[in-house]
């Protein structure tokens, strides 16, 4: 056995014994939206006052606990999205339109089981009779008043579907199903900032970055010891290399925030709970901008762009914000932890939001990479080589230290 070999698991043991904070590059998560597939099996209808899973429904293994009431007008309202599809009916009693508000998870979960309530009975739609309440008609720590939970029943009213109701919403994916009344059915899902429902993936295969001689290439394309465009704390553009891939799987499905900027037009796509450098309003100077999840920049907010003419970075605008599906996701590393992607400056963490911590946790990492790196070399794991497609090991392992030691609650942002 070649010398270097022993070495090797030594250093992939320290790198292990070093973990010093649990962040993920992009996940890993449970999969996109859907992720319990209708299969030939038969399904069967939830009893009365039955709940899945067996636990109380503030509870890390069901929907986990309240972060408090989103009032409208807030900065946590603006994290609420509208659902306006046509195959659910919204009682919507207050004529507000509160009942179409919910967070991004449990709008997913809706809109597939809106599908399987059609499926299962031809002419029947979903119906949502209680959904954001901004008017305190539930107890105090209800989900109901931060858009994470649903009362729903069928379009026909019929109370023999109830249980069936229930059982498909299990399917769909909503974290709490209570057959909670003869009347409805409770859902509920967990934070869309909670880490046990990431998704894994942070940037689609047709995204460009940017090479230190200007050209531009595919994320697909990317390879292990590459170097590319990245930023140093001070805003500094500088070639940075790529360590590895973080997450990377060229068939997997995932939800974009696609954001759009103006001069210099650029348009970013990245995974909600992925880190862009931001500033609220028009920012002066790279020192104003902060690392925050995609799902939060908004029109009129500026994300950094690399300049008309490569030179350097500068503010600009973001015109317009939206969701939008690919195929494909990757998660490059880079020594300095962020890289210009379509333009845009970017950081290569995700799930918290902060850039400075986790790269802290990703030392260790960059720390065996670089001994690793003194190592005589093997042909086989030179530049160039195709990366391995799914989840690094050690994005897995701090998901699994962090979720059995401290709990997924416990990393909530």
């Amino acid at each position: 056995m070649p010398r270097w070999r022993p070495l090797a698991l030594v250093l992939l043991g320290l790198a292990a014994s070093l973990l010093a904070a649990p962040v993920l590059g992009c996940g890993p998560g449970r999969g996109p939206v859907g992720r319990r597939r209708l299969g030939r099996r038969q399904l069967s209808p939830l009893l009365y006052k039955q709940f899945v899973p067996n636990v109380p429904e503030q509870t890390l293994g069901a929907s986990g606990k309240a972060e408090g009431k989103v009032l409208r007008g807030s900065e946590r309202f603006r994290e609420l999205v509208p659902n306006y599809n046509p195959d659910i009916i919204f009682k919507d009693e207050e004529n507000t339109g509160a009942d179409r508000l919910m967070t991004e998870r449990c709008k997913e979960r809706v809109n597939s089981l809106a599908i399987a309530v059609m499926n299962m009975w031809p002419g029947v739609k979903l119906r949502v009779t209680e959904g954001w309440d901004e008017d305190g008609h539930h107890l105090p720590d209800s989900l109901h008043y931060e858009g994470r939970a649903l009362d729903i029943t069928t379009s026909d009213r019929d109370r023999h579907k109830y249980g069936m109701l229930a059982r498909l919403a299990v399917e769909a994916g909503f974290d709490w199903v209570y057959y909670e009344s003869k009347a409805h059915i409770h859902v509920s899902v967990k934070a869309d900032n909670s880490l046990a429902v990431r998704t894994g993936g942070c940037f689609p295969g047709h995204a460009t970055v940017t090479l230190p001689s200007g050209e531009h290439r595919g994320l697909a394309e990317l390879r292990r010891g590459d170097r590319v465009l990245g930023a140093e704390p001070g805003g500094r553009l500088v070639p940075t290399e790529v360590l590895l891939f973080l997450h990377r799987d060229l068939g997997q499905r995932a939800s974009f925030v696609a954001i759009e900027t103006a001069s210099p037009a650029r348009r970013l796509l990245l995974t909600p709970s992925h880190l862009v450098f931001t500033a609220r309003g028009e920012g002066n100077g790279t020192s104003a901008f902060l690392p925050i999840f995609a799902r939060r920049v908004r029109p009129g907010d500026a994300v950094l762009a690399h300049g008309a003419g490569g030179h350097g970075l500068r503010p600009t605008r973001v015109l317009r914000v939206s969701r939008e599906d690919g195929v494909g996701v990757f998660a490059p590393l880079t020594s300095q932890g962020t890289l210009l992607v379509n333009g845009v400056l970017a950081s290569c963490y995700a799930v918290l939001e902060s850039h400075r911590w986790a790269h802290r946790a990703f030392a260790p990492l960059r720390l065996f990479h670089g001994l690793l790196s003194l190592l005589p070399a093997r042909p086989e794991v030179g530049n160039g080589t195709v990366p391995e497609v799914g989840m690094h090991w050690y994005s897995r392992l701090l998901y699994r230290l962090a979720g059995g030691v401290l709990g997924h609650e416990a990393l909530q942002l």
